[in-house]
């Protein structure tokens, strides 16, 4: 799963224009499991930076130098202690997803997130614990750092890779759903399907899988997190902690001593 991480790294920097990164992708997987065991972490959250520096202040990305970060620290629920089983609260943003030619949509680029930033605060002041945005035809897209699912008439729907960001664990939860022999397919939908759906779920890195109990003052389903959620939800959970059919193929290991510690 690193190597997917990386790769996805290195093909946003290639969207952004970024020249040549100074470190292949297998040179990057092993820094990234450098890190985590020279911080002793079993839990954690990973975030490289590609970013410029020695170079002048001419909004040109050839007339710097390209460095890379690394970062991880300890990992605990992302939406708040409780939420994985009680489901969130999320409402439809008044702010839009970018246009794919106002901004590179398909890569993970630090200057996007000011787009969730602003509609992740707004949220959060009203009272909800995310929200989701709607692509420029006013179609749903994603939520500030999720991908989002919607379960309606014994279908999981997802809007297409057109509108969103290439989640990884959106592809995870796909592959895990079509394994348990559900229904996914992807397409464009009216925010009035978050209103009349079964369930609503939102998964990414951070969030892992989370249920939406609520959609602008609507209760979802039973007002939990509801039952093909629920098995997804246990599916993801097992698959990143080691417990999973596809743990092997999908887990990388680091060593620590003679401790092999998976990583999700």
């Amino acid at each position: 799963m690193v190597q997917c991480h990386m790769e996805r790294l290195t093909a946003s920097a290639r969207i952004l224009g970024f020249p040549d990164l100074p470190y292949s992708t297998a040179d990057l997987v092993a820094a990234v499991r450098q890190t985590i065991d020279a911080n002793g972490l079993r839990a954690c959250y990973i975030r490289p930076l590609v970013y410029l520096a020695e170079g002048g202040m001419d909004l040109n990305i050839d007339s710097g130098r390209t460095h890379i970060g690394i970062a991880a620290w300890p990992w605990k629920d992302y939406h708040g202690a409780g939420t994985a089983t009680d489901g969130i609260r999320i409402n439809v943003s008044s702010y839009a997803r970018h246009h794919p030619n106002v901004m590179p949509t398909k890569g993970k680029v630090a200057g996007n997130y000011v787009n969730s930033f602003l509609a992740k605060t707004e949220c959060v002041r009203l009272g909800f614990d995310d929200t989701v945005l709607l692509d420029p035809q006013g179609y749903v897209a994603e939520c500030t750092g999720q991908n989002l699912f919607v379960v309606r008439r014994g279908r999981i729907v997802t809007p297409p890779l057109s509108a969103v960001l290439e989640g990884l664990t959106r592809d995870t939860v796909v592959t895990l759903a079509r394994d348990a022999g559900l229904e996914v397919g992807e397409e464009s939908f009216p925010r009035d399907w978050l209103y009349d759906s079964d369930e609503v779920f939102a998964c990414g890195t951070a969030a892992e899988v989370v249920g939406v109990r609520e959609v602008d003052f609507r209760r979802i389903g039973g007002g939990g997190t509801g039952p093909v959620t629920r098995q997804i939800q246990s599916a993801y959970s097992a698959a990143v902690r080691g417990g999973h059919p596809r743990s092997p193929e999908w887990l990388d290991y680091v060593a620590a001593g003679a401790e092999l510690r998976s990583l999700p």
